[in-house]
């Protein structure tokens, strides 16, 4: 029989498993090198999964909590959708709040497959 015990195999086991699980993390979002400002993101107007997402400058209107998209804004069929740029440069919503995105354009897309046809509903009437 070897020295090491069965709790430390577990545990052992579980730090692999959750550094696989970091390593994978990481690599699904492309961040800005630190201590760089990220580029501003591309402007964009598609249909994806029949559904309008719009992206560009904000236009001076920061939203319910503030310039959190960082001057930028995205909407859905016409609904805005509430974003904010993390530190690292990465985008979430209300929708991905933990599912950050490389870029609005992917975080908008993310919506829309998280919402599966759903109406988008303004933050404002959510909060009543």
């Amino acid at each position: 029989m070897s020295g090491i015990t069965r709790r430390q195999a577990i545990g052992a086991a579980s730090a692999v498993a959750g550094a696989t699980v970091v390593g994978l993390g990481a690599a699904h979002v492309s961040a800005a090198p630190r201590g760089t400002r990220p580029a501003e993101p591309a402007s964009f107007d598609e249909v994806y999964l029949g559904r309008r997402i719009q992206g560009g400058p904000a236009g001076g209107h920061g939203g319910h909590h503030g310039d959190h998209g960082d001057g930028y804004s995205v909407r859905i069929d016409g609904d805005e959708l509430h974003i904010m740029r993390n530190a690292d440069g990465t985008w979430i919503s209300v929708i991905n709040h933990y599912d950050p995105q490389a870029t609005p354009r992917a975080l908008a897309r993310a919506a829309v497959d998280d919402l599966q046809g759903a109406a988008l509903v303004p933050l404002a009437a959510a909060t009543r």
